[in-house]
């Protein structure tokens, strides 16, 4: 899944119709200078052309697309699908979502804007945050966005589209003001890459770097290429990361849990006990305690303000010591997990690693798609 955000009229729409050349078709995304797009639009894969609403796609249990109900009956009218039969389509499904708006609040979309985004964030493998040279501001409904990209750093693009409406000095000053305004929002050593064009049909403007533009061009196809011939190896990656948080999560929580029956006695308040014990882990050694006993590392522990927050929903008293959550049959579960992130999961990306890849541009129809100028070289 490939995921496309960004602010209102920076032409996301515009560069799906361009990257699966739906110009000129009866499928064509609709654009504008306007705010045009107010659905979250997925285009997928079919074996002819077709138009499919979001009530349909969330019945329909072979789409994955269930889960999506639960953000209501607003929001399945503001979800639309399209069956294209494109070759690229095979291995992409695309996804377009309504541009940011800053002055208009939550509740105005009429379901939870910011939930659906984390929802298709959860589950893309290449998100592309669009902008243009005229809407570089970073508001709060942006802002939040980007809190909620954080850890997928690895898998953000950042596209400064319509490149070719500004001259070369402008155009490096527009570069910066872009990196000046997404420096606080992206805290990684690496910047995320940022591809630089004006990714529709038309030729580009006279006196500009067509060039440059061009290359860029072929570098973002390239890099969506592989990104769908890694799609494997990165998700089994994610899964095995995934896994340590929830062990690292588990050995956190089991030993709250043993510290707080080691400090009550019979005529104790669990709630002041456990208060105490939250105020201060560190008193109790709670955190040390897993950097001592097990291969974690430190890097990986949670902020400790979370787990008041995390148990201000879950009652200390509501969980079981992990050595009770054993059996005979069944084993014990954090074991599972152990044998998961150090042999079977590695093991697994291994095996798929070795494999020849015989994925090329006939494959993914990176070369059918799109109609694009350089064909024309």
């Amino acid at each position: 899944m490939v995921l496309f955000l960004g602010p209102w009229s920076v032409g996301k729409s515009s560069m799906i119709n361009y990257l699966l050349g739906l110009d000129e078709t009866p499928h064509q995304l609709y654009t504008g200078a306007e705010p045009t797009t107010s659905e979250f639009t997925v285009v997928m894969h079919g074996p002819k052309l077709k138009t499919i609403e979001g009530i349909v796609m969330a019945a329909d249990s072979a789409r994955s697309f269930s889960p999506l109900e639960k953000f209501g009956q607003n929001f399945l009218e503001k979800l639309i699908g399209i069956e294209i039969p494109h070759k690229l389509l095979e291995r992409v499904t695309l996804v377009d979502t309504p541009g940011i708006i800053e002055n208009r609040k939550q509740q105005e979309r009429g379901y939870p804007f910011n939930d659906v985004c984390q929802w298709f964030i959860d589950r893309a493998d290449l998100i592309f945050v669009v902008f243009d040279p005229t809407k570089l501001d970073v508001g709060l409904e942006l802002e939040m966005l980007f809190q909620q990209l954080k850890g997928r750093e690895s898998q953000i693009r950042i596209i400064l589209n319509k490149a070719d409406s500004m001259a070369t000095q402008e155009l490096m000053r527009v570069y910066g003001a872009l990196f000046w305004s997404l420096a606080p929002l992206i805290n990684v050593t690496e910047p995320p890459r940022v591809y630089v064009s004006s990714f529709w049909p038309e030729e580009y403007n006279q006196d500009t770097h067509k060039e440059l533009f061009l290359r860029e061009e072929i570098s973002l196809l390239e890099d969506l290429t592989q990104v769908i011939e890694n799609r494997l190896e990165n998700k089994i990656a994610f899964i095995r990361q995934h896994a340590i948080r929830v062990r690292i999560h588990a050995l956190l929580v089991d030993r709250y849990l043993h510290t707080y029956k080691d400090k009550m006695t019979f005529f104790s308040d669990g709630e002041l006990v456990f208060k105490d014990i939250l105020e201060d882990p560190d008193k109790f050694f709670i955190f040390k305690s897993i950097l001592a006993k097990t291969n974690v590392s430190k890097f990986d522990l949670p902020n400790r303000d979370a787990y008041k927050d995390f148990f201000g929903v879950n009652p200390i008293t509501s969980f079981k010591l992990l050595s009770q959550q054993c059996s005979y049959m069944a084993g014990c579960v954090l074991e599972k997990i152990e044998k998961a992130i150090t042999h079977e999961l590695p093991d697994l990306l291994s095996s798929i690693s070795k494999k020849p890849s015989n994925l090329n541009c006939d494959v993914t129809g990176c070369g059918e798609a799109p109609k694009n100028r350089y064909k024309k070289h």
